[in-house]
């Protein structure tokens, strides 16, 4: 991990990277934004007009842990950022089709729709400056 991110230091980043201590805080607290979510969601129990809103809220979670073995380990920025983009739209469906069954569990995502936009900035820009 440590030439992971020796790689990861070397690279030209946006002007608006934060520091590297603030990602392990902030994924922390969206992950448990993100349980909480699915909680909400499922606390009613399970019918078959819940499945579409599963199966978007699982591929969005793929997705996220799609990203860093991509970045980090395959070193593949691009590949990574499509991975982004891919999961912003399938967390937009998530939230969409969350808010019929629990507003709740579809506001508490939004944090995660915009960190996840932001992050989309940041890889976006070490995409085209590297």
């Amino acid at each position: 991990m440590m030439k992971n991110m020796q790689w990861y230091h070397s690279l030209d980043k946006a002007p608006l990277s934060p520091p590297d201590w603030i990602f392990a805080p902030v994924w922390t607290i969206l992950y448990i934004m993100i349980a909480i979510s699915l909680f909400l969601f499922l606390k009613n129990g399970f019918s078959k007009a819940k499945i579409l809103p599963l199966v978007f809220f699982i591929i969005q979670m793929l997705l996220n842990f799609a990203w860093t073995p991509v970045f980090f380990g395959m070193q593949n920025i691009r590949a990574a950022y499509i991975i982004l983009v891919l999961l912003i739209i399938f967390l937009i469906l998530t939230i969409t089709s969350l808010f019929k069954f629990s507003k709740a569990a579809a506001y508490i995502l939004i944090p995660y729709l915009l960190w996840s936009s932001f992050a989309a900035y940041l890889n976006y820009m070490i995409m085209v400056r590297n």
